[in-house]
């Protein structure tokens, strides 16, 4: 069956880091673009970073850029997502998403209207 199998997230301090996955199955990263994104309950989802599926190119939020890093590892078929420096306002539910259409080539997109299928979301909560 394919699905997006999410693990990592809980609780950690401010400051703290945090690195979630996830695990892809009945579809290659290296033919679909994916993304990370997260939401706090009342707000609109976040796009947060993705990666564009042939070339290896990652967009990142402005909110997460120099603290977060999207990585791929190929062979597990595994995101990667790298979270440093966490702040208390970005505890949210996180969730990952694949494009199955590659709506714009290998251009990944920060839309969470862009993509198809969604990982279980898991909590991060970032607290003293």
């Amino acid at each position: 069956q394919a699905q997006l199998v999410q693990s990592g997230g809980g609780l950690v301090q401010p400051g703290e880091s945090l690195r979630l996955s996830c695990a892809v199955a009945g579809w290659s990263l290296e033919s679909h673009n994916i993304g990370w994104f997260r939401l706090v309950p009342g707000k609109v989802r976040e796009g947060l970073a993705c990666f564009s599926r042939n070339n290896g190119m990652h967009s990142y939020a402005d909110s997460v850029k120099g603290r977060f890093t999207i990585s791929r590892d190929s062979a597990k078929n595994t995101v990667y997502l790298q979270m440093n420096k966490l702040r208390p306002e970005e505890t949210a539910d996180y969730s990952c998403a694949i494009d199955l259409i590659n709506r714009y080539g290998n251009t990944c997109s920060m839309w969470s209207d862009d993509y198809d299928h969604w990982g279980q979301g898991t909590q991060v909560t970032v607290a003293k």
